[in-house]
């Protein structure tokens, strides 16, 4: 049977449980219906089959009940306390009491308090280093000690990994041109499959020393929580296939996932203290192959609740959206590889939409961002909201171009790709940075948004009512900044022209496509 709205709207009743309680909150997956109370979460498994999990039995929901209580308690064994029976209460609902007829089951979890959850920390900067070293020393602990053998060893041959991939993209076909393009998804499965030729010896060898066990498959930071220790939960239970993997696999599901919060800096700490902790010293060698699995799969699941019956509208266009995000990270990861060491620099007036289209180009290309608005009140101790007429003077400016040029230089140096977002409205500090960027052996490309003044009118006029923004462009300082601009030309570098009207994954593809990343995009 499926849990029908009146049996939702009857676990929403809090004298149903077996323990006082408050209230009790609803939330649903594309797998499964949760209920929280005040104390516990009660976890009911959803009759759908979507190929690689199959629910539709209560024989199968039971088993794969105890499955979640079984493999999630080797990281959180204080979390997941027990399997309970839904009962026939006689008139159409359930209870968790008397000896009807058993209609469901839930998987019985102690509540983790949401404001510690690593996905809402993230959201407000509240992930620090050391949480992510404590992090890298758990999975790190629980790699070394997972089981492997012969059992588990061959769904890390190449064959295995091929047939995953697959039946991945098999079903994503009925989400394409709604979550993901037709041309993504032919370059990811071509790039996948041109990958697993050219890694043969390498995927072998992991098969080989051992790193094909038995995983958490799931690991990201809405299943983490930081409350004073490190609680990983809700692994993959339903599927062998995919929780028997290689340990990169759940590297670079967090990983992943981090650049997915916008914190690149976290990812890269997280895959450095997991090596150091686990010796891994091949991990770096399939981790690309990983992070595009993982995003990849991110998508598909959220491409999956479009589909759902009981999702309101609004979150499925939410899903669509995360979903959009997650195939352009994957996209990305892929196409990094194909960028030589590259100086960006935006070159516009405020309002143009140069900072939108520079943040999606350094979050799909892994690029280092360094924002003029940011350094310049870095600089003059202003907080990032915080307005003050005073830091924009010429040497305030002048101070702010220097940082931007010394930083620009370090990580060039490096051999690092990035973007300097500011103005650059004189050609002599286009010059200045294009001239670095050749004595660090790095191309360079001007970023020039073209944008109607209409659009950038209203941009301006909704950025000043909200108060929210880093920028403190209005349109008197856009009318200002007209009459000092200097036109760039195509003799100074790479000069590329977004259409920045466009939603900014619209303007981002052209620029892949200016630069040569990438083919004009298919609907």
């Amino acid at each position: 049977m499926s849990v029908d709205q009146h049996q939702i709207t009857c676990l929403c009743t809090p004298a149903l449980y077996p323990e006082p309680t408050s209230a009790v909150q609803h939330l649903q997956t594309h797998i499964s219906h949760i209920f929280l109370t005040d104390q516990y979460a009660y976890k009911v498994k959803k009759p759908v089959d979507f190929g690689f999990l199959d629910f539709t039995s209560l024989e199968k929901r039971q088993f794969y009940c105890h499955e979640e209580l079984r493999l999630n308690r080797r990281l959180s064994p204080d979390i997941y306390l027990d399997v309970v029976a839904l009962r026939d209460d006689g008139q159409g609902g359930l209870t968790f009491f008397g000896d009807g007829m058993v209609r469901e089951y839930a998987v019985k979890m102690r509540r983790m308090p949401a404001d510690r959850i690593m996905a809402r920390l993230l959201e407000q900067g509240g992930v620090t280093t050391p949480d992510i070293t404590r992090i890298a020393e758990k999975v790190a602990g629980f790699h070394a000690t997972a089981e492997r053998g012969a059992a588990i060893a061959p769904f890390g041959a190449i064959a295995a990994i091929r047939e995953n991939w697959n039946e991945n993209l098999q079903q994503m076909l009925p989400y394409v041109g709604r979550t993901i393009s037709a041309s993504d998804h032919r370059l990811i499965s071509v790039w996948v499959m041109n990958y697993l030729e050219q890694q043969r010896e390498l995927l072998e060898q992991r098969v080989q020393q051992g790193f094909i066990r038995d995983c958490d498959g799931d690991l990201h930071s809405e299943n983490i929580c930081l409350d004073g220790q490190v609680h990983i939960f809700d692994c993959i239970e339903f599927s062998e296939k995919f929780r028997y993997s290689d340990t990169a696999a759940d590297v670079a599901f967090l990983a992943m996932d981090l650049e997915n919060h916008g914190r690149r800096d976290l990812a890269e700490q997280f895959v450095a203290d997991y090596l150091t902790l686990s010796g891994d010293t091949g991990l770096h060698g399939v981790l690309p192959l990983y992070l595009v699995n993982r995003a990849f799969i991110r998508g598909k699941v959220e491409s999956f609740r479009l589909d759902d019956p009981l999702m309101p509208v609004s979150e499925k266009e939410a899903a669509a959206r995360r979903a959009r995000r997650f195939f352009n990270l994957a996209r990305g990861y892929i196409l990094r590889e194909r960028l030589e060491p590259t100086l960006f620099i935006t070159c516009g007036l405020t309002g143009c939409g140069k900072s939108a289209v520079a943040a999606e180009l350094a979050f799909q290309l892994g690029l280092e961002l360094i924002a003029s608005d940011m350094e310049r009140k870095r600089l003059a101790g202003v907080a990032p909201t915080e307005r003050n007429p005073g830091i924009y003077t010429d040497q305030w400016s002048y101070a702010t171009y220097q940082e931007l040029y010394r930083r620009g230089a370090s990580l060039l140096s490096q051999g690092r790709s990035v973007i300097l977002d500011a103005t650059f409205r004189s050609r002599q500090g286009r010059v200045a940075a294009i001239d670095l960027a050749r004595a660090c052996n790095a191309q360079a490309v001007i970023l020039w948004p073209d944008c109607p003044e209409a659009v950038i009118r209203q941009r301006l006029a909704e950025r000043q009512q909200r108060g929210d923004a880093v920028s403190d462009g209005t349109w008197e300082v856009y009318l200002q900044q007209a009459l000092q601009f200097e036109l760039p030309t195509a003799d100074e570098a790479l000069l590329l022209r977004p259409d920045t009207s466009l939603p900014v994954s619209e303007s981002v593809d052209a620029l892949l496509a200016g630069l040569g990343l990438l083919q004009k995009k298919e609907k």
